[in-house]
């Protein structure tokens, strides 16, 4: 959200004395105290990360005994031993010198259980393998890792490994390269501009704000992974090397050789400071790797449904009374709001779990006010607590020893928005539980939902990172470490605590949470967005390709600030942009406090019209989003899928990045370039249906659709049923006919309310007989041709 604007804040010691309101801290103080944090950052640290000196460098060297194990073994090497594990679903871990599955941020408990059935055996050369039902893995002599197939196909290949270790001690660096088959395509990352396919070049593993807006180019962000999703001919895989230290990974497509010439493999390097050198890898379809990362990094955490429909937020609503008139002017126009989000600017002088009283002076009021007319109120969290004997967030932090302490045991300083601040150390559960229990004040003051900002975390700086000193000291969970591995989970850790907390406060309700920073398993706690993704064409597909990457890095619900962060949208440009925002899972307007106004009626009435009919949609088909979120929670696939999802082995499909599936049935293709009015699109195979003409295409192949001003395209697959609100306002289904002499179907999750009762899932197929569409729902006992829904099928019968 505010990163960006914090940084050029902090950028000039000499900026205008600008006070963003009565009582705040001017930018030109603000920017004195950042460069002043700075440089004691660069104390800090020189006192506290001694100088590595000289190192020793090492291999595994040539294999020696191995210890077989259930699903597994030990392979032990001149210099290293390497441990080996199969799970019964197929997943496989291995970890070098002693690093197990445990302890892992990433992990949502217990590693699963090995398949006793498959061990360790020698194999060709001198090396040892696991042959198991879904995966076999070989180990070489020299320690190099080979993930194949069932029938021998290469999947993928790691290199023996090679450290760097102190001669005086400490944490050994390491570097671990790996190669893919040449045909192969890589994605994930976590959120990357410039993906959703991930081209050749080095990504950065250090959660960032990008310091101002950021678009296609700009890496890292403030989510990033080493979670690499890769897709060839002989499969798809994922490979996750669970070390949140600071770190870089470099990626090289491979080439394919013509007539004789020999393939050149894709190649992966991961290198890190420290941490263990451990790695899982899952392997299946586009679908079973997610379902058995889900399994291994817990379920996504299930939104309430009102988190499903349109929101809107601005930084700098400035009063109650302004809220009350955007409110106001959705509900004039017609346009559906469900939730409405405050920024910083309704805290008392920025001081988190605060309110100005004067602006807002009657908070639980408002909200009340606001929900009886559907629509929920959402706050802003910040980590960095306001450093000042008296705010009683720091006081009571005090007194729970909360904040992060340097090397020499002194509370660690950072500036941010209501000046010089503490931080929680998220990594002691003892925090956390206090930071939990401090929600207790927002959910009095009527918030339904929160969202985490600032929290890589971020102090405004002049020069270098805008975080805290790498020294800087954690808990880890009671192990102790330093800011070098706490600094990715930060964000996570901070998740954890505010989503158990709200567990704690509300236990009949589903947490609402979504948070601008995390690692790998953050979806256990909620969702995420774009954060200050730039206003233009550029940032529009960045939206995009953020939104497909982390659906590949297992966290289903994220979304962008729709028209952009910073800047004026054109109106063209904020359409284009609602209407994509209309098809993802968090659909937000949001803007900085001087990029203008996101109301769409702010537009012009051309703009309205055509937002209204976005959005208008998009509620017709809450019942589709709200069995997506459920289909996510229980078996990991993403809302937002990329076109590949069902066939992995179409290349064509593997290079389409600006079109995607929502779910099985649809497609959507948004318009991404300024003066469009058509654009291509690569269908899969099969029949769709563009779903406001209802004309029919067949794929695979590419098209051209319309794509008037008015809407984006949006087709429909054959056979498919969709859940959607009927003409009552209740559940019914849509119904795409299917081809001749092929069947179809689709599953439905009722809304069940925002509690946790457990889902049910309902399934129905779809057949043409006599040129008749039959419609039915299949149940354990068998197909049950009498339906408790209304039906409207559409499509062009017998075609």
């Amino acid at each position: 959200m505010n990163g960006g604007r914090g940084h050029r804040l902090g950028q000039s010691v000499v900026e205008s004395v600008r006070v963003v309101g009565a009582g705040k801290v001017s930018g030109a103080v603000r920017g004195l105290q950042g460069f002043v944090s700075a440089l004691r950052r660069r104390r800090t640290d020189a006192w506290g990360l001694p100088a590595r000196g000289a190192e020793r460098a090492r291999v595994p060297g040539p294999v020696g005994e191995a210890e077989p194990l259930p699903g597994g073994g030990i392979v032990r090497f001149a210099r290293s031993e390497l441990r080996i594990s199969v799970s019964v679903g197929g997943t496989v871990f291995w970890g070098w010198d002693g690093a197990g599955p445990l302890p892992s941020y990433a992990l949502a408990g217990e590693p699963p259980e090995p398949d006793a059935r498959a061990r360790l055996e020698p194999d060709k050369d001198g090396g040892w393998r696991v042959v198991s039902e879904r995966v076999t893995v070989a180990v070489s002599r020299h320690g190099a890792v080979e993930i194949r197939t069932p029938g021998g196909v290469l999947l993928r290949r790691d290199l023996p490994p090679r450290w760097w270790e102190p001669v005086a001690g400490g944490p050994a660096r390491w570097v671990q390269r790996s190669e893919v088959p040449a045909d192969a395509r890589f994605f994930g990352l976590g959120g990357r501009a410039s993906g959703p396919r991930l081209r050749d070049g080095t990504y950065e593993l250090w959660n960032t704000d990008p310091k101002g807006g950021f678009s296609t180019g700009d890496d890292p962000l403030y989510i990033t992974m080493p979670v690499q999703f890769v897709v060839s001919d002989a499969g798809t895989h994922l490979a996750f090397h669970d070390n949140a230290w600071e770190g870089r990974v470099t990626l090289a497509e491979g080439e394919e050789g013509a007539g004789s010439g020999h393939d050149r493999p894709g190649s992966s390097e991961v290198r890190m400071g420290g941490g263990p050198l451990r790695c899982w890898v899952v392997v299946g379809t586009p679908a079973r790797v997610l379902h058995g990362w889900a399994a291994l990094t817990g379920a996504p955490a299930l939104p309430p449904a009102w988190a499903l429909g349109p929101q809107h937020a601005r930084w700098g609503f400035g009063s109650a009374r302004e809220v009350r008139r955007v409110v106001a002017g959705y509900r004039e126009r017609g346009l559906p709001l469900s939730a409405v989000h405050l920024d910083i600017d309704h805290y008392d002088q920025h001081r988190v779990f605060t309110v100005d009283r004067e602006r807002f002076p009657d908070l639980p009021g408002l909200a009340a006010e606001l929900r009886e007319q559907g629509v929920r109120l959402v706050s802003i969290v910040d980590p960095a607590v306001k450093a000042e004997p008296g705010n009683a967030v720091y006081d009571s932090g005090v007194a729970a020893d909360a904040f992060v302490r340097d090397a020499r045991g002194r509370e660690v300083r950072g500036v941010v928005w209501p000046g010089e601040c503490a931080y929680p150390d998220f990594t002691d559960a003892g925090v956390r539980k206090w930071w939990g229990e401090l929600y207790e004040e927002r959910l009095a003051q009527g918030f339904a939902g929160f969202w985490h900002d600032m929290n890589e975390p971020v102090s405004f700086a002049p020069f270098g990172d805008m975080t805290l000193p790498r020294s800087a000291r954690h808990a880890l969970e009671g192990r102790g470490g330093d800011h070098r591995e706490a600094h990715n989970v930060y964000g996570l850790a901070m998740a954890r605590a505010g989503y158990e907390g709200l567990r704690r406060l509300r236990p009949d309700e589903r947490p609402f949470l979504f948070t601008r920073s995390g690692w790998a398993g953050m979806q256990r706690y909620g969702g995420t967005w774009s954060g200050d993704v730039s206003t233009g064409w550029p940032g529009l597909r960045a939206s995009l390709s953020l939104v497909l990457g982390l659906g590949l890095c297992g966290v289903p619900y994220s979304g962008p600030d729709v028209g952009g962060f910073d800047g004026a949208p054109s109106p063209e440009l904020f359409l284009r942009w609602f209407q994509l925002g209309a098809w993802l899972p968090l659909f937000r307007t949001h803007a900085a406090i001087d990029a203008g106004r996101r109301e769409p009626w702010e537009f012009g009435a051309e703009v309205l019209e055509h937002a209204r009919a976005a959005v208008v949609e998009r509620e017709r088909l809450r019942p589709y989003f709200v069995t997506l979120a459920q289909l996510a929670r229980l078996t990991g696939a993403p809302y937002v899928r990329p076109m590949w999802w069902g066939a992995p082995e179409d290349r064509a499909l593997r290079d389409c990045e600006d079109a995607f599936l929502l779910g099985d049935a649809l497609l959507v293709a948004p318009v991404l370039t300024g003066g469009a009015d058509r654009r291509a699109v690569r269908l899969p195979r099969g029949r769709w249906y563009d779903t406001a003409t209802e004309r029919v295409y067949e794929g695979p192949g590419q098209v051209l659709l319309d794509a008037p001003v008015s809407r984006i395209p949006v087709l429909a697959r054959a056979g498919s049923v969709l859940p959607v609100r009927g003409e009552d306002g209740g559940l019914a289904l849509e119904v795409w006919a299917p081809a001749a002499g092929r069947t179809g179907g689709g599953l439905v999750v009722r809304d069940r309310g925002d509690g946790w009762e457990g889902a049910s899932i309902e399934r129905y197929s779809t057949r043409l007989v006599d040129g008749c569409v039959v419609v039915e729902r299949v149940t354990e006992a068998g197909v049950e041709g009498v339906l408790d829904l209304p039906v409207r099928v559409r499509g062009w019968v017998g075609r």
